[in-house]
C-alpha cells in the first residue's frame, strides 16, 4: 500500500514538473495529496486491528454477562450466602466494566472510519483542484494582420 502511494505521488510530481506549468499551487497540492495518502494508508492499516479489538471486547462482554447471569442465579437459589452475594456483585462489576470497554472500542472504530472517509474526501477535493491546474489552458491570440474587408 505504501509503495503504491509513493508511486502515485512520484508520478504526479514527475508529471507536474515535466509539464512546464509548474507553479507553487500545484506543487503544494501534490505535497498535500501525498501526505494525506500516506496518512490514509496508515489509518487503513489500523482498521483490521480496531475491528479485532472490537470483536474481542464484545466476546468478553458476552462472557462476563454469562458469568454474571450464572452468579445471579446461584445467589437467587441461596439468597443468604454472603459469598455468593459478593461473587454476584463482582461479576456484575466486571460485566459493567467490559461493557464500557466494548463501547469505547466501538466508538474508536467508528471514529477511525470517519477519519478515513474525511481523508478520502479531502484527497478527492485536492485531486480535483490539481486536475484544474494540470489541464492545458487554451490561449487565444488575436491576429495583428490587417486584411481589408472589401477585397
Amino acid at each position: 500500500m505504501k509503495k503504491l502511494l509513493l508511486l502515485i505521488s512520484t508520478s504526479l510530481f514527475t508529471y507536474i514538473s515535466t509539464s512546464g506549468q509548474v507553479n507553487t499551487d500545484s506543487l503544494s497540492l501534490v505535497s498535500e495529496i501525498s501526505r494525506d495518502q500516506l496518512k490514509l494508508g496508515k489509518l487503513q492499516n489500523q482498521v483490521e486491528q480496531y475491528e479485532n479489538n472490537k470483536k474481542n471486547a464484545s466476546e468478553k462482554v458476552q462472557s462476563s454477562a454469562n458469568k454474571n447471569s450464572t452468579a445471579a442465579e446461584q445467589l437467587s437459589n441461596n439468597p443468604n450466602s454472603k459469598k455468593l452475594a459478593r461473587k454476584a456483585k463482582n461479576t456484575a462489576s466486571d460485566a459493567k466494566k467490559d461493557s464500557r470497554n466494548a463501547r469505547n472500542e466501538s466508538e474508536s472504530l467508528a471514529k477511525l472510519n470517519k477519519e478515513i472517509e474525511s481523508l478520502k474526501n479531502k484527497i478527492a477535493k485536492n485531486q480535483i483542484k490539481l486536475d484544474k491546474h494540470l489541464k492545458p489552458q487554451r490561449t487565444y491570440q488575436i491576429s495583428t494582420d490587417t486584411i481589408p474587408f472589401n477585397q
